[in-house]
C-alpha cells in the first residue's frame, strides 16, 4: 500500500485537494429508440454534443461536490477542446495541467443511448493516447484519482508521485501491472471489470469498490465485505457518466472522513442522481441537488 496522509474508512483528511489524471473527450450522443444490433440501422435519433471523458467527468463531479480539483490531461489544439473543457472552466476546475498537444486531435466518444438509458460507446482516443509520462507535474493534493483511458506508463508515473490517497478506477478494463496495484489504496471497478481482473485482484489488499449498476455497490478488502448499499429509486434517463459520478463521490466521501457505510451510500446516491439527466457532465450534481432530491444533510 502507498504511504499517505490518512486512510479510508473513517480517518479524517483535513484538506480536500484532489488531482484527477485522465481523459478529456467530446461526447457525440445519439438518443435512439433502441440500441442497434450488428448490421442494423436505427433511425429517429436525436443528436447532442456534451463534454466528456472519464477523467474530465470525475473532475467535474468532484468539483461540484465541493472539492478543490485539478485536472491533469491532454487535448488537441482544436475547437473540440474548447467544447470539451467548457463546463470544467465554468465550474472552476484547475486546468493548468490540462495541456493542448499540437499534433493531436481532442478525444471523441461516439455514444448511443436508448429509451431505458442504456448505452453503447466507441472512443477515438486522440490526444488521450498521446499523453506522455515525462514530464508529469501533479499539483499539491490529498488524493489522486486515475482511470485507464490514458497510457499505462502515465498511470505508473502518477502512482509514484502520489502524495496522498491513490485511487484507481480500472476502466476501461485492462490488466493493471502489479507495481501500480500495490500502490493503489482504493480500486474501483464494475462487475464485468472485476471479473476480467480476477487474477489481478487475488494479490490486491487495498479497498476494493465494486459497482453493481441498479443494485448498488459493495466495499471489500481481501474478500471480506466492509459495506454494501443500494441506490435510491430514480427514473433513469441516461446512464452515461453515472459510474464516474460514483467514483468521484466515493473519493470525496473518504476525504471528508466518512466511514465505509456512509461513503458507499453517498456514492450510490450521487451515481443515481447522474442517471436522471442527459449527458455525462451536465448530469453531475451539486450538493444542493442531492439535498433537494434525497433530503440529505
Amino acid at each position: 500500500m502507498a504511504e499517505h496522509k490518512g486512510s479510508v474508512g473513517g480517518i479524517f483528511l483535513s484538506k480536500k485537494r484532489l488531482v484527477v489524471l485522465g481523459s478529456v473527450n467530446l461526447d457525440i450522443v445519439a438518443h435512439a429508440p433502441h440500441l442497434p444490433r450488428p448490421g442494423e440501422t436505427v433511425s429517429g435519433a436525436a443528436l447532442s454534443r456534451y463534454p466528456g471523458g472519464k477523467g474530465a467527468n470525475q473532475a467535474l463531479a468532484a468539483k461540484r461536490l465541493g472539492a478543490d480539483v485539478s485536472l491533469c490531461a491532454r487535448t488537441g489544439q482544436d475547437a473540440d477542446a474548447d467544447a470539451a473543457l467548457a463546463l470544467l472552466k465554468a465550474d472552476g476546475v484547475d486546468l493548468s495541467q490540462c495541456l493542448a498537444l499540437p499534433n493531436a486531435q481532442t478525444g471523441v466518444a461516439l455514444i448511443i443511448v436508448d429509451e431505458k438509458g442504456e448505452n453503447q460507446i466507441t472512443v477515438a482516443s486522440g490526444a488521450n493516447h498521446s499523453f506522455q509520462a515525462d514530464p508529469l507535474h501533479l499539483p499539491p493534493h490529498d488524493a489522486l484519482l486515475c482511470q485507464l483511458e490514458v497510457p499505462i506508463e502515465v498511470i505508473r508515473q502518477a502512482s509514484t508521485k502520489a502524495s496522498g490517497l491513490f485511487c484507481l478506477n480500472a476502466a476501461p478494463v485492462k490488466p493493471v501491472p502489479p507495481d501500480i496495484l500495490s500502490r493503489t489504496d482504493l480500486l474501483i471497478v464494475n462487475e464485468s471489470e472485476a471479473e476480467a481482473l480476477e487474477e489481478n485482484l487475488r494479490d490486491y489488499h487495498g479497498i476494493l469498490a465494486i459497482t453493481l449498476g441498479a443494485r448498488g455497490a459493495i466495499l471489500q478488502r481481501d474478500g471480506a465485505i466492509l459495506a454494501r448499499a443500494a441506490p435510491p429509486s430514480v427514473e433513469a434517463i441516461d446512464t452515461v457518466g453515472a459510474g464516474d459520478a460514483f467514483c468521484a463521490a466515493l473519493v470525496i466521501a473518504f476525504l471528508e472522513g466518512k466511514g465505509y457505510q456512509e461513503a458507499v451510500e453517498f456514492a450510490c446516491r450521487v451515481g443515481a442522481f447522474a442517471t436522471t439527466r442527459k449527458g455525462a457532465q451536465p448530469a453531475m450534481p451539486y450538493r444542493a441537488d442531492l439535498d433537494s432530491l434525497f433530503n440529505l444533510q
